[in-house]
């Protein structure tokens, strides 16, 4: 195995990310007539779909309390929706279920979809949201429910097949992927800041544009370029405050082992795929203890796999500074970051809870490939920036797998061309004090 002297592109990371900056890239170098084989690589330092796309629940929505982060999803949206079949892909819609603590924020989002065109219906209050969610499922018993917003749009992807089929799209448009590769270090010119190499356990390669779309991995990229450990951010109340650059959070995920089919709607249709925050009290479905009787929250919809019902819970923040979290093993091989039993009895109750049908079924829980680690920013939500001059940063993990569209962004920007779409999230953001909105939701990117 080698890795090339040169080329032009360097791309770390063959998650979502990655292969989509590439397969954009690469297309429209081609669409303007150019050679691109050579030009384009990614570094992948294990296998396609090993990492944080590998794992993740596959779940494509618009539902964002930021404006910014709304329009970011409806392109991503638009994208996934023009290639169902090829990006295995299903547009099955997406209902965020809320209790009265949410429903101005969920409001909001309803109003803002409006705006940009984004289908979607808001019911609200408790008599008329029972009777619209019994209108899909007969068996709905959810307490406290004040409003619900039925994305039209939105859904979800086989999320190992889609990043399957980006690496296919990719190499047909002359993107050379090298597996087995690990990063170590940059290179760094004499005369500027701008990375001249990238530096791997087979060679160092010299490039003129470097993309690191590496997921959770991202703090280990940030320290090879010694960029800062914390940043200013300004405040309300004008002054600057210092801050931590990165968190880890954990995300559980697991599945029920029923039928493929046991979700299904009163009209034998596949679901939406369904979320629900609310303040009712949490009973245990196999103790009758109560869990919580604060706001929580679950999202689920048929396993990727065909193996019964997929989903997971509001996540938890790793209490630990980011520069001593291991990433690695990740997902499965972790012996840290792994579902408990408490989180089978959490999120087996609230389907129960939720839906008569999985009264009397946590005993089918079965532990599955978790939601991983996010490595999160300062606010929560993605940088997407260059660093000396030619190193373009998609930092980002736990909203990265429906944003499918970002990669066309990133290479539109590498190509010269500025997208309004990601100038939200630039670094220089928290300078300004130009952080996006927080909602009330348990989970702190929504």
């Amino acid at each position: 195995m080698s890795v090339p002297n040169f080329s032009e592109y360097v791309i770390v990371g063959a998650g979502i990310h990655g292969l989509s900056t590439a397969w954009r890239l690469a297309k429209k170098l081609n669409e303007s007539g150019e050679d691109v084989e050579g030009r384009i690589i990614i570094l992948e330092k294990s296998g396609i779909a090993s990492g944080a796309s590998g794992i993740a629940c596959g779940v494509v929505r618009n539902n964002y309390f930021q404006p910014a982060m709304r329009e970011l999803m409806a392109h991503s949206v638009n994208l996934w929706e023009s290639d169902p079949s090829g990006l295995h892909y299903h547009p099955v819609g997406y209902m965020q279920i809320s209790c009265e603590a949410m429903r101005e924020d969920v409001s909001q989002i309803y109003e803002q979809q409006q705006a940009i065109g984004y289908e979607s219906v808001f019911i609200e209050g408790e008599k008329a949201s029972t009777k619209y969610m019994r209108g899909f499922f007969d068996d709905w018993q959810a307490k406290g429910i004040t409003s619900v917003l039925h994305e039209k749009k939105g859904g979800y992807a086989f999320n190992k097949d889609s990043i399957k089929a980006l690496e296919s799209k990719a190499n047909s448009n002359g993107v050379n992927v090298h597996k087995g590769v690990t990063v170590t270090g940059f290179k760094r010119g004499s005369n500027s800041n701008a990375v001249t190499g990238v530096v791997t356990n087979l060679g160092t390669i010299e490039c003129d544009q470097v993309v690191v779309g590496a997921g959770p991995w991202v703090r280990d990229f940030w320290n090879m370029l010694e960029l800062p450990k914390s940043t200013e951010i300004k405040g309300k109340d004008g002054k600057m405050h210092e801050v931590e650059m990165w968190k880890y959070w954990f995300l559980q995920e697991g599945v029920l082992g029923v039928d493929a089919d046991y979700l299904r709607t009163n009209d034998g249709k596949q679901p939406p795929v369904i979320h629900v925050d609310t303040d009712a009290p949490l009973h245990s479905d196999a103790t009758g203890k109560l869990i919580t009787d604060e706001l929580w929250g679950i999202y689920y919809k048929p396993d990727i796999e065909g193996l019964g019902v997929q989903g997971g819970t509001s996540p938890y923040i790793v209490q630990k500074h980011f520069d001593e979290v291991n990433v690695d093993p990740y997902g499965i091989e972790s012996p840290e970051f792994q579902t408990t039993d408490k989180f089978a009895d959490m999120w087996t109750s609230a389907l129960a809870h939720i839906q008569k049908r999985f009264v009397g079924k946590s005993n089918l829980y079965r532990k599955g490939p978790s939601g991983g680690l996010g490595c999160l920013t300062p606010d929560s939500f993605p940088i997407f920036d260059r660093f000396f001059e030619n190193v373009y940063m998609i930092a980002d993990a736990n909203h990265g797998y429906k944003m499918i569209g970002v990669g066309h962004l990133v290479a539109q920007e590498i190509l010269g061309q500025e997208s309004d779409l990601l100038k939200p999230f630039r670094f220089n953001r928290y300078a300004k004090g130009e952080l996006h909105p927080t909602s009330n939701s348990p989970f702190p990117w929504s």
